[in-house]
């Protein structure tokens, strides 16, 4: 089962049959049109590959190949490729992209405040686990970028930034790689990796799957947008930035594990943990409150990892 009738019009036909209906549980039947229309970008162009090395360098070339020819990428471009010879994922770990999986980049130019694109990751990260828990597995969100089912990691996401060479223009690369129907995992991951069709007993649609995730990254990416425009409109000058009510860390935070664990943090925290912490909370603009067990002292992180103790 491949990827080979995806479409921008696929996705924008789930978006307005499916997701948005269910959206109006929280917004308004307006307000909801227009989340998705700011989130319309995503999968706006689709490029498929039977095998990439890296889709982030992928990405990349895109950028540099469009400003040779005097234009600039469109927002929202998604690369897919069925297998990666060179996938990494952060501190330039193996990224295991065998084919069955799905291996995505998608390609956005940043035009979102400094606190408001810190949100990025979690927005991926919220999109991909509502994208699987959809297909009737019970996921959870591991800050910053992991999806996983009872501690095992069904689904990684990272998230890098490059500047086009010829317009200064930033550009926000997300890769998402989901364990769809890639069950056989190397040694060093067999005991902490899970694909899909092991906890669901059968193949996933792989189309479905993906059409399902451009429509969550539809409303995700679209409600950072619509949240900014919001804050600006309101903005008195009187609320901190910190105090914003924020639908999307609100939305992350009912799907995530994270509060209240005891956790090991560090920026490369599998080989180097600094410290031991409790999570005390998310703030608005995704960063992780700790306090350190030691002493008793709070931080907020927003960069690094950690490690359920």
């Amino acid at each position: 089962m491949g990827i080979t009738h995806l479409s921008p019009d696929l996705v924008r036909q789930l978006v307005w049959e499916e997701e948005a209906p269910g959206r109006q549980r929280h917004l308004s039947p307006d307000a909801v049109a227009e989340v998705f229309r700011f989130g319309a970008m995503v999968g706006s162009e689709i490029h498929r590959f039977a095998e990439l090395d890296r889709g982030m360098d992928y990405a990349k070339q895109l950028v540099r190949d469009s400003e040779a020819r005097d234009c600039a990428l469109a927002s929202g471009t998604v690369i897919l490729a069925e297998t990666l010879t060179g996938g990494r994922g952060r501190f330039r770990r193996v990224w295991h992209a065998p084919p069955g999986g799905i291996w995505m980049t998608l390609v956005l130019a940043n035009t979102l405040l400094p606190e408001t694109s810190r949100l990025y990751p979690l927005a991926a990260g919220l999109a991909c686990c509502e994208a699987i828990r959809h297909f009737g597995i019970n996921c959870q969100l591991k800050w910053v970028n992991d999806v996983h089912v009872q501690g095992r990691k069904i689904a990684g996401i990272l998230a890098e930034t490059m500047i086009g060479p010829r317009f200064g223009e930033e550009y926000v690369l997300i890769g998402i790689g989901i364990n769809a129907n890639n069950e056989a995992f190397p040694p060093e991951l067999a005991d902490t990796a899970v694909a899909m069709c092991s906890l669901l007993g059968e193949p996933v649609d792989l189309e479905a799957l993906a059409a399902r995730l451009l429509a969550k990254l539809n409303w995700a990416m679209g409600l950072l947008h619509y949240e900014e425009r919001q804050w600006l409109a309101d903005d008195d000058g009187s609320r901190p930035a910190a105090a914003r009510e924020s639908m999307l860390v609100a939305q992350w935070r009912g799907l995530s594990d994270t509060i209240g664990r005891r956790v090991w943090f560090g920026y490369d925290v599998q080989q180097n943990p600094q410290y031991e912490a409790l999570v005390i909370g998310l703030t608005a603009d995704g960063g992780l409150i700790l306090q350190h067990l030691a002493d008793d002292v709070q931080c907020v992180e927003y960069s690094g990892e950690i490690l359920y103790c």
